[in-house]
Formats: C-alpha cells, sequence, structure tokens
C-alpha cells in the first residue's frame, strides 16, 4: 500500500464531534469541574506482561496499594483479553486504536509484508516485492544509546532531554519501501488506521505518550506531516544499560529496569505538571497521555537477575523478583496518582490501567524452551528436496510462544507442507530445571496454515501482511535456544491475554467488578467517550464495531470519583510506598 493509499484512509472519518469539555491548554489551580460523564484528561498506563491473576493476588495481599485503591474505587474488568498474537506492537495498537491485526495490518513488532520492497530499495520499477517490516530497536540510528543516536551528552542522565518527535532518531534507510513511491514507510504510515492521538489532535487537544523504542513513532498514525502525538518521548530499551557488563541492555537486569522505567515515569509526573516530558516548556497537563511499565515483564522472563529467582513459584504466586517489580510498579503509581492530586486533577482525569500482553506461563512445571532455529531450518531442508532450485520456503518467521511465518511460496499448498512439516516434526529444548525435553509437533497445539490462518485473524490471503502459518503453541512452550528466559509472550494462550483493564475517575459513574468479557481493543474508544469526542472517529472501531467500556451505571461514586483523592490519602497512609 502506498503512503497516499494510506492518507486517504486516514481522511475517512476526520469530523470529530467535541461534548462538553475544552482543553485549557494551562494547568490551573482550581478548573472546573468536567461536564457530567466525561473527562478533561486519561491517563493510559500499561503494567507489560500483567495478568488479571498478578493484579488480583496484589491487591488481595496488600489492601493499602496504590494498586487496591484503584481497584476499590474503579471498574475492574476481570475477563479482559488482549488481540492474538498477543504482542507489545499489536497490543499498543490495539489500545490505541481500537482495532485487531486484521483491520489495523499490525500483526507483530517484527512481520513480513508481500506488496512492499526491502528497506535499502532504491530502484523499484523492476524490485521483487516481500518486505520484512522492522517494528523494533534496529530502525534506531544507534540502538546501543538510550537516546537511540541523537547524540545527548551526559546520558542517561540526561535522557529526559531526548525528542519528543523521534521520527528524527529513525534510519529511513531501515525502514521498508513503498514500490509506488519508490520511498520508505515510516512506521506512521505504516499504520493502515487512525488513532486516538489523530481525533485529539484534530480537537485541538494536546497529547503526549512514552514507550520503548523511537518506532512507537506508529501512533502518530497515517497520513499526517505533522505529529498528531504532541510530546513523544521514547528513550531506547534495548540499548546498553548504564553501568552494566557490555552487551547488557535494560532488560537483562530488573533493577536496570526499574531505573529505564522511572525516566518515563519522571516524565509523566512532568506532565501532569504541565510540562512536556523534558520539563522545558509549559503546554498543560495532555487530553491523553501515559506510558507502558517494564519491569514486571523482565521479572516474569529473567531466571535471576539481583540475586532473586524470576518469574512465578509453584501455584502460580510471584517469585522474588517478580513480587519485588509488582511492589516497584505499585510504589510508581502511587507517585502519579499522588502529583494528580497536588496539581488537583484529581478530579478532571480518568486513570486506565491495563497491559499491552501477558506471559507465558504462569506455572513454571510447564516450560518447554523449545530451540526453533532446527525446525526452521529443516523446513527450508525439507522443501528444497522436492523443489530443487526454489527460494528459501520461509522468508520471515518470529518465534516467541508462537510460531508465526511468512513463506516465499504464498500458495496453499506451500502452506500445506509447511503445516504438515512441523505437525511431524519434534522440538528439543530444557524445562525449568534445564532439563531436556522432547516437543511432539514441533511443540505445537494447532496450526492454522494458508486460508485458515487468514481466516483465524479475520481477513483474506489477499492481505499481504498476514502470516502463511500461525501455529498456537502448547500452554508453556518458549521458542528459545538458551536458557535465559523462563517466560515469552506473542502467542494465543490464557497466560498472553488474560490482562487488566481498570477504569477509574472522572467520567466513571461505576464501581464494583466488570464481569462481561471485554477486550483491550475497547480502551481505545473508551478514552474518546471520556474526553467528550466521538469514538467512531476512530476507523477501526467503525469497521469492528468496538464497543465503549462500559463504565457508567451499577454503583455510582458522588462527584466522579474523588476517589483519586482516596488512593492519594492511601500513599501517605503507607509512608510514601
Amino acid at each position: 500500500m502506498s503512503r497516499s493509499q494510506i492518507a486517504c484512509r486516514a481522511a475517512v472519518g476526520a469530523a470529530v464531534l467535541l461534548a462538553g469539555t475544552a482543553f485549557t491548554g494551562s494547568v490551573a489551580a482550581a478548573a472546573p469541574p468536567p461536564a457530567p460523564g466525561h473527562s478533561k484528561h486519561v491517563l493510559l498506563i500499561s503494567v507489560d506482561g500483567l495478568h488479571q491473576s498478578d493484579l488480583t493476588k496484589y491487591v488481595s495481599r496488600h489492601p493499602g496499594s496504590a494498586l487496591a485503591r484503584l481497584v476499590a474505587r474503579g471498574v475492574d474488568f476481570t475477563r479482559a483479553q488482549t488481540p492474538v498474537p498477543s504482542d507489545s506492537f499489536p497490543g499498543t495498537v490495539a489500545q490505541l486504536t481500537g482495532g485487531n491485526p486484521k483491520t489495523t495490518g499490525i500483526y507483530y513488532d517484527d512481520a513480513y509484508n508481500r506488496a512492499l520492497l526491502p528497506a535499502g530499495t532504491t530502484s523499484c520499477a523492476h524490485a521483487e516485492p516481500g518486505a520484512e517490516v522492522d517494528l523494533t530497536e534496529d530502525m534506531d540510528k544507534n540502538s546501543k544509546e538510550i537516546d537511540a543516536g541523537q547524540g545527548l551528552s551526559g546520558l542517561p542522565g540526561s535522557v529526559l532531554s531526548m525528542t519528543g518527535n523521534p521520527s528524527t532518531v529513525i534510519d529511513p534507510a531501515k525502514l521498508p519501501v513503498d514500490p509506488t513511491t519508490c520511498t520508505p514507510v515510516s512506521p506512521g504510515d505504516y499504520l493502515q488506521v487512525n488513532t486516538v492521538f489523530q481525533v485529539a489532535k484534530q480537537a485541538g487537544l494536546h497529547t503526549a505518550w512514552s514507550d520503548k523504542h523511537p518506532v512507537y513513532e506508529i501512533l502518530n498514525g497515517p497520513g499526517g506531516a505533522t505529529p498528531s502525538i504532541d510530546d513523544l518521548f521514547t528513550p531506547e530499551i534495548n540499548s546498553q544499560a548504564a553501568g552494566a557488563a557490555p552487551g547488557t541492555d535494560w532488560t537483562k537486569d530488573n533493577a536496570k529496569t526499574q531505573q529505564y522505567d522511572g525516566y518515563k515515569v519522571r516524565a509523566v509526573l512532568n506532565e501532569i505538571d504541565g510540562y512536556g516530558h523534558a520539563r522545558t516548556r509549559q503546554t498543560g497537563e495532555p487530553a491523553i497521555f501515559g506510558m507502558n511499565f517494564q519491569s514486571v515483564s523482565t521479572a516474569q522472563k529473567l531466571p535471576t537477575s539481583d540475586g532473586k529467582a524470576g518469574g512465578y513459584l509453584p501455584g502460580g504466586d510471584p517469585g522474588p523478583l517478580l513480587a519485588s517489580a509488582l511492589d516497584f510498579v505499585d510504589s510508581q503509581i502511587g507517585r502519579i496518582v499522588s502529583e494528580l492530586d497536588r496539581q488537583h486533577h484529581a478530579d478532571d482525569t480518568t486513570v486506565i490501567l491495563s497491559a499491552k500482553h501477558g506471559q507465558s506461563p504462569i506455572d513454571p512445571s510447564t516450560l518447554e524452551r523449545i530451540d526453533d532455529k532446527p525446525i526452521i531450518d529443516g523446513l527450508d531442508v525439507a522443501w528444497a528436496a522436492v523443489h530443487r532450485g526454489a527460494a528459501p520456503l520461509v522468508a520471515h518467521s518470529v518465534d516467541d510462544d508462537a510460531m508465526i511465518l511468512w513463506l516465499s511460496d504464498h500458495s496453499q499448498s506451500a502452506a500445506d507442507f509447511a503445516a504438515k512439516y512441523l505437525r511431524d516434526h519434534s522440538g528439543s529444548g530444557t524445562d525449568i530445571n534445564g532439563r531436556p525435553v522432547r516437543a511432539a509437533a514441533s511443540g505445537t497445539s494447532s496450526i492454522h496454515a494458508g486460508a485458515d490462518a487468514a481466516a483465524f485473524f479475520g481477513t483474506s490471503v489477499s492481505d499481504p501482511r498476514v502470516p502463511d502459518v500461525f501455529a498456537v503453541a502448547r500452554p508453556g512452550v518458549v521458542y528459545t535456544g538458551g536458557k535465559s528466559k523462563i517466560a515469552e509472550h506473542g502467542g494465543a494462550s490464557a497466560d498472553d491475554r488474560n490482562v487488566p483493564i481498570v477504569v477509574v475517575g472522572a467520567g466513571v459513574s461505576r464501581h464494583g467488578t466488570g464481569a462481561e468479557p471485554v477486550e483491550t481493543t475497547s480502551i481505545a474508544p473508551t478514552i474518546l467517550s471520556l474526553l467528550g469526542l466521538n469514538p467512531t472517529s476512530l476507523q477501526a472501531v467503525r469497521a469492528e464495531r468496538t464497543p465503549v467500556l462500559p463504565v457508567s451505571g451499577g454503583g455510582a461514586t458522588t462527584g466522579f470519583l474523588t476517589g483519586l483523592r482516596f488512593l492519594t490519602d492511601a500513599v501517605a497512609l503507607n509512608g510514601s510506598r
């Protein structure tokens, strides 16, 4: 798809209905209350890896915590699920567009597109289509630096001075190329639908966001010369961690992950105070803003860190490292809520707590770490044996806790060949204790191939982005050749998908447990609805009929939850947790 075609999609539904509230553009000590049913600001916090079961246990055991107060004073949707694949990019995009991969076009953070040309293509007339679309740290100008190559001095302490326009630290030579224009396709233009930030921007509202790679520029959405996120802070998480051994990024040591998350918390606090993330200019508290935490996710994945065992104990309770990470996140959320109260925004801000994805497995006894490389290599060898001279069958694969394959031959017969090979093959790996395991059917429980894979995602085989094979792994299977991680995400298991959604604050007149099944896609239209904007301004919401979360009725709270003040009271009572 060309950039101009994508831009046309973005233009559809640009009309925005603004009802009841107006953005003042400054921090008012005594701001007027929001109109009934509406909020002036929505703060979205994603705690990556957090399961609903984690939240339930934490709240039960820490009744005075910030998380417990959020749950007590808001709506806790206990049957929420992420899209499939449950990975960072489809998860984030779902929360902020309202769409699943079939609509957004985002199947994974490292995917493949049969219609685009490889990065670096400069002569497009006769180039063969088919390109990796890499939405990871690989796109940075310098992925070894936390500023992604901006060139700041004094890092990492100076990282808050990082640009709020991360497109400037993305290397265009690493982006896939549009065959129509023969120009690189930016992450924002790669997205097929508009975002909440675009709708807010069209309504004249100020927006901000903090995330883990510059390629989260994708959230600016397609078709805009001017970014729709006014302040996008994206310190590179996979850069060299300060003070760590060479080659150690911020995810390989949980204390370092917490340090990294602390930079984004500071950015959010500055934004609550009415400044940009760097605190160098006054902007007013954003209408839509937020961040994601990585500390829980790395504590789930690392076997050990900082002298503590990672992951879960038998029975599903958090182990020492994960318990520490949960305490850290709780303390930081407490800081954020306290700052909302201090700046007199407790009554006009809604907080939404969720997660891009969960993590699998919760039960460590089910872990099977399977080396996927011999499986993929063996599939290519088997294909070559019956198709002499043909290109390797697997054009691109991503195997975390699912097997996702794009094939060089897009026929049904090739997809069936791959599926049969995976079913007939046994993988080898290790369990939680490092003992060898032998996994039948390549560790998979079901395999969707060709038209069946497209149908699984709700699209057609003509979709140039849809995988040719989507193999659902058995619960507990993690595709890795080493022993450096004990959990992963990106698949379709309950451990991957069952995450929290808690909504609390202005515009919320319901509290308690929301037992109805919901998806994280509903966060996007809910954000707009809370702000008094039209949820159907989102193209994905119209395409998928994504509902707004039911956050009103059934147990009203006075004054739209002055309960955010109860949260800060709890923080004070617990000695600045």
